[in-house]
């Protein structure tokens, strides 16, 4: 399947050779475990089944800031897995959370009393993301500057760097509906749905799928407001692994919010990048010239989308503007445009040739492309 997507793509299955063959090992070096203590080995173990895909970009950061962002990561896993605990009552969870510091350092301390959850409801989206997200990005400059890795500007300027991480939850929770509501959670703001329908659960059916993609459009044109922030922040940072971990999973986002874009699929199963565009992505977003390149892609692509009756059209059509304003190249990347028809040509067949190679390529794609996190 992923070979019938890879063919109206060539320059995808060739970055899915050039990534299996050593090209991963570029943007995301292997960490040494041998050198790790034993704790530290737990402490990684458990990144990689809480989550393989932020695990990839975690361990290809520079030294010491490897540990101090795995074990941070780990800490707000389980303050949020924690809080999103619909079956604890306030009573009991509110000093479970303000002591939750002292029980670090409690090897034996557990909390076993988690049911099957119950409906959640979302009341306050921008309050939920800041506390989810955004408050990760502020502590994750902060640890990036204290390092000394990033000028002091990085962990200051809490505005840009919460962006970040509300860009991020935005689109995750824009792309989960489906899944959501299978599972009996409601992250999409009452606020905007409440315009559109009665019920958030009413979207995913047929007689509501116009109105359910209005509501899409105008939750993805407020994601896209952050955009002009994240393009100022990954300009500011210096260490390149600093900037593959921060730039990656941005890009990712982007292209994600691109196909669920005016798509009705959103409300009828999973909207997912490819695996080749995925690939692509992590190998090129390692410069900024590149990643404004990307940018430009996937805002040209969204606009020349908007459907004229779509009743944000003019807000999309404005944000869109102001980003393009941020000096974005009108061209495509280097890497996707120089490569000459016979040589595409040759990459098909060897790309045939090789599929069942290929088929064994590494999980942490599946992972970008496939799962996503609250």
């Amino acid at each position: 399947m992923e070979f019938v997507k890879c063919l109206g793509h060539p320059e995808e299955f060739y970055n899915l050779l050039r990534f299996r063959i050593g090209g991963r090992r570029k943007v995301m070096p292997k960490m040494d475990q041998d050198s790790l203590s034993s704790s530290l080995k737990t402490c990684y173990k458990y990144l990689n089944q809480t989550s393989r895909s932020f695990a990839a970009v975690i361990e290809a950061l520079d030294g010491e800031m490897r540990n101090a962002v795995c074990i941070f990561y780990l800490v707000l896993r389980a303050l949020d897995t924690l809080e999103d605990d619909m079956t604890i009552s306030v009573e009991k969870k509110v000093p479970l959370l303000h002591n939750f510091h002292s029980f670090l350092y409690e090897p034996d301390w557990r909390f076993m009393e988690s049911k099957e959850k119950d409906r959640q409801v979302l009341e306050d989206f921008p309050t939920y993301c800041h506390y989810v997200a955004g408050l990760v990005g502020i502590g994750l400059s902060r640890l990036f500057s204290a390092s000394e890795f990033e000028d002091p500007l990085v962990g200051e300027d809490e505005e840009r760097a919460n962006s970040m991480g509300l860009f991020l939850q935005k689109t995750n929770i824009i792309r989960d509906y489906l899944e959501d509501q299978q599972e009996g959670r409601e992250f999409w703001p009452q606020e905007v749905w409440g315009r559109y329908a009665k019920k958030l659960g009413d979207f995913a059916k047929p007689e509501n799928i116009d109105l359910a993609v209005q509501c899409l459009n105008e939750l993805i044109t407020n994601a896209l407001h952050h955009i002009p922030d994240v393009i100022t922040y990954l300009s500011r940072l210096r260490n390149q692994s600093v900037f593959n971990f921060c730039a990656i999973p941005q890009v990712m986002a982007i292209a994600t919010l691109a196909a669920c874009y005016n798509n009705a699929q959103v409300f009828k199963g999973v909207v997912k990048i490819r695996k080749g565009q995925a690939v692509t992505l992590m190998m090129d977003a390692t410069n900024m010239p590149a990643v404004k390149a990307i940018i430009y892609q996937y805002m040209e692509e969204i606009y020349h989308r908007i459907p004229d009756s779509d009743p944000s059209s003019s807000k999309t059509r404005q944000i869109i503007s102001t980003i393009r304003t941020q000096n974005l190249p009108n061209c495509q990347l280097i890497s996707r445009s120089h490569y000459s028809p016979i040589y595409l040509s040759f990459v098909m067949l060897l790309a045939a040739l090789s599929w069942q190679y290929l088929s064994t390529l590494s999980q942490v794609t599946e992972d970008y492309v496939q799962t996503g996190e609250h």
